[in-house]
């Protein structure tokens, strides 16, 4: 059985373009993925990065949901301890009011940028972080659930009072998450891209064997690639590549060009690494991927998949979404 299929962006700013670019495209993208049926588009956060223009995914998701028609959009993530609670459950409760039960809340603990930007955002970051658990518990109940007795905020409400609440998700990369996502009951995904797999199948075990409501709901958001040939595929995949090297050592720069990654001076080192990404990469033929996403799912308890697809070339980006869309009959 094929998983449920969405997709993650990132607003991956590329070498040449702009991060007004990178959400343009990001902007198209969503209205593409709307009409050939995925089922969710969330938008990933980063700040004072070179390679990610996504700093609100707030914004872009009401930008998104005022120009489609059917598909959920939401975060991945709001990174909540860079902001209080209540602020994070009154944007959503918007949200709702534009777009009535369209609407994702990943939350996430990480800092989504380095430490000193960390701070910037919120000069109790480090606090802040230790609070998740708390905050996730007065999220809830600004959204619906109501703050326990005794809570300082207890008579507070958060507006607008909207009739539909947004679908609250817990995302992260290490058995932190999935256990608070199992003790509160929600769904769970597990950044399977940024760990390259590693934990994944840990992390889910836990979830579910902790899991305290009616049924556990996992996904898992991976990266994903497919074009009409093997070769193609494989060539497009070289850029983020070389990307995930520069990563590897604390530099994040745009996503190069398909020319800058094949006129790199690469070592054995790198070849090497760059061959064992291949070989764990959900790139190749739409059949290809489809089948590996759907084993890895299996795998992985996983009844959802997001697909990251960063790309160079903005239009074999949009032909990989829709190629993979016709392989899992969407639409």
């Amino acid at each position: 059985m094929l998983p449920r299929l969405s997709i993650l962006d990132q607003s991956t700013v590329v070498s040449g373009r702009t991060p007004r670019d990178a959400i343009g495209e990001t902007l198209a993208l969503a209205q593409l993925a709307d009409r050939l049926g995925y089922a969710r588009y969330w938008l990933a956060e980063h700040h004072n990065s070179a390679s990610h223009a996504g700093s609100a995914p707030e914004i872009l998701i009401a930008a998104i949901a005022a120009t489609t028609q059917r598909i959920r959009i939401g975060s991945a993530g709001v990174m909540l301890p860079h902001y209080a609670a209540l602020k994070v459950a009154e944007q959503f409760r918007a949200l709702e009011a534009i777009a009535p039960g369209r609407i994702d809340l990943g939350v996430g603990r990480a800092p989504g940028s380095d430490g000193r930007t960390a701070y910037a955002l919120n000069p109790n970051a480090a606090q802040a972080a230790d609070a998740f658990p708390a905050q996730v518990r007065d999220l809830l109940g600004w959204l619906g659930d109501g703050l326990p007795e005794g809570h300082p905020f207890r008579e507070v409400r958060a507006s607008p009072a909207v009739a539909t609440r947004p679908e609250v998700w817990v995302l992260g990369s290490s058995d932190y998450g999935a256990q608070l996502a199992a003790y509160f009951g929600l769904p769970y995904c597990f950044a399977h891209f940024i760990t390259e797999g590693r934990g994944a199948a840990e992390a889910l075990h836990l979830y579910r064997e902790g899991f305290r409501g009616e049924r556990p709901h996992a996904g898992i958001a991976v990266y994903a690639l497919t074009a009409e040939t093997e070769e193609e595929a494989q060539r497009l995949f070289l850029p983020r590549a070389l990307w995930r090297l520069h990563r590897d050592r604390g530099h994040f720069p745009p996503l190069p060009t398909l020319e800058e990654a094949e006129a790199h001076p690469w070592t054995q080192a790198e070849r090497d690494r760059m061959e064992a990404m291949r070989a764990r990469a959900l790139v190749g033929t739409p059949e290809r991927v489809r089948d590996r996403i759907a084993a890895l799912a299996t795998e992985m308890g996983a009844q959802e998949v997001a697909v990251l697809t960063p790309c160079h070339d903005a239009e074999a980006r949009r032909r990989s979404v829709s190629l993979l869309a016709g392989a899992f009959g969407l639409g």
